[in-house]
């Protein structure tokens, strides 16, 4: 870190316990990414008493390139902290799924949902169906994997959308969660 680690306390006295805790904790961040240019913390005893105790208030404010990452635990949110350790781990695991998506958005890795295959159905059983794919392949599709519509109402030449399991069944590839989008929606299938 380029600037030395602040940890504040407010209404209560330092903790040396408490601030080797939160030094292990900016430790972890640090191995996590060593980026980290400054973190200030500061820990607060709430001023009013309640029956189980003080509640603690933290925040921990984690300088890294070009963003500024804050968090705050409030008492009146959490009342679990009371237990000042509590507070501080609350905090820190806060501290850490926000630096995840910063270094996420700074690679710029977003969440890539697969895109489903197309096909034609090449034929209809009473409780399953092929899908042909444009390549030519068939894949086996079970009469629940079938969503949106009737099996019954599927017909030879249907388009469908679909996933595919990696893993191939009895019967070779599997399909799950299909769809019927219509008949004109692809070129005719090559035979």
């Amino acid at each position: 870190m380029q600037v030395p680690l602040q940890i504040t306390f407010r209404h209560m006295s330092p903790s040396p316990a408490v601030e080797g805790h939160i030094r292990e904790r900016v430790a972890q961040l640090e191995k996590f990414f060593p980026g980290i240019v400054a973190c200030r913390v500061s820990v607060e005893s709430s001023a009013r008493q309640h029956r189980q105790g003080k509640l603690y208030h933290l925040r921990v404010a984690l300088t890294v390139p070009n963003r500024e990452i804050v968090v705050k635990r409030d008492p009146s949110e959490h009342h679990a902290h009371e237990d000042i350790l509590v507070a501080v781990r609350d905090a820190f695991d806060a501290t850490r799924r926000q630096l995840e998506d910063h270094i996420r958005r700074q690679r710029l890795d977003t969440k890539s949902h697969a895109t489903p295959d197309h096909g034609r159905i090449a034929s209809v059983f009473p409780d399953h169906a092929f899908i042909r794919t444009p390549a030519g392949d068939e894949v086996y599709m079970h009469r629940n994997s079938l969503v949106g519509g009737k099996f019954e109402a599927l017909t030879v030449g249907d388009e469908v959308r679909f996933f595919s399991h990696e893993a191939e069944g009895e019967k070779g590839p599997q399909a799950s969660t299909v769809e019927r989008i219509g008949k004109h929606h692809l070129p005719p299938a090559k035979e």
